[in-house]
């Protein structure tokens, strides 16, 4: 880590999630969502070195690229539901 290198103050967390991520082999969408989120926070973030060469060496091992990457979440993300869990497992309410 050079001097200029900063700790990101969501680094713990963040390695977590990536452990997760690795441990679970396949990209589920949530997966895909945590990945493409991650990417974004430490895209151009001076440190966290670690987690920038794991996030890519993850892209690298699931044969894409940050574009397509974003691309397939830009779908997920367009059903609205990926971050939404329902109570008690009933169906969301329509209130339109």
């Amino acid at each position: 880590m050079s001097q200029l290198d900063q700790r990101h103050p969501q680094e713990s967390r963040d390695q977590r999630i990536l452990d997760t991520i690795r441990q679970d082999g396949e990209l589920s969408d949530y997966n895909k969502v945590e990945l493409a989120r991650l990417l974004i926070r430490y895209q151009n973030f001076p440190g966290a070195r670690q987690i920038q060469t794991e996030l890519q060496a993850l892209l690298a091992q699931h044969h894409l690229t940050e574009a397509e990457l974003f691309a397939q979440t830009r779908a997920i993300h367009s059903t609205g539901q990926i971050y939404r869990r329902s109570k008690g497992g009933d169906e969301p309410q329509d209130w339109s």
